[in-house]
């Protein structure tokens, strides 16, 4: 008895991190989507602008900076057909990920698989980034993401094994 206890509470805690991961997955998605039509919307001069207002306290503060130096570099070399694609970019990445967590949410059968699937495929990019850019965040988001995608299909192993058990109680 006391095995069954602790797995029910293992399963609660595996569940309470699943939909903790979804829901962060949901909230960036959101923040990409709105910051993609942000980048889209706005003119090359304001964000121009933006970028110099955001970063000129640092630069007042150490003129070397590195991130503010790099942020007013990455800004002004922005061509329109670059940030056309950084925009559809964040648009379209968000948009999957709102769509996907909504299907994860609200336990559709078909959102684990495609879920894993899209994981996959991001993680997969990441990997082939890493290999040009060698940056530690690529391999911490990688990291990040097979957790995701472990606990999603963990998840998709405790739904599918209830929707068995609902048919038989039938």
């Amino acid at each position: 008895m006391a095995s069954r206890n602790s797995d029910g509470v293992e399963r609660k805690i595996e569940h309470g991190l699943f939909l903790l991961s979804v829901w962060s997955k949901g909230i960036a998605g959101l923040a990409e989507t709105i910051g993609g039509l942000l980048l889209l919307c706005v003119p090359q001069a304001g964000l121009n602008a933006f970028i110099v207002a955001l970063t000129a306290p640092e630069l007042a503060e150490d003129p070397t900076d590195r991130v503010a130096t790099l942020l007013q570099r990455i800004a002004h070399e922005l061509t329109a057909d670059t940030k056309l694609f950084i925009s559809g970019y964040l648009i379209i990445h968000g948009v999957i990920k709102i769509l996907l967590v909504a299907g994860l949410l609200s336990r559709r059968l078909w959102s684990y698989p495609v879920s894993l699937w899209f994981l996959a495929a991001f993680i997969a990019y990441q990997m082939y980034r890493f290999l040009y850019t060698h940056s530690l965040w690529l391999i911490a988001l990688t990291v990040l993401d097979l957790i995701v995608a472990f606990l999603i299909w963990r998840e998709y192993r405790e739904v599918c094994k209830q929707m068995r058990a609902a048919v038989h109680r039938k």
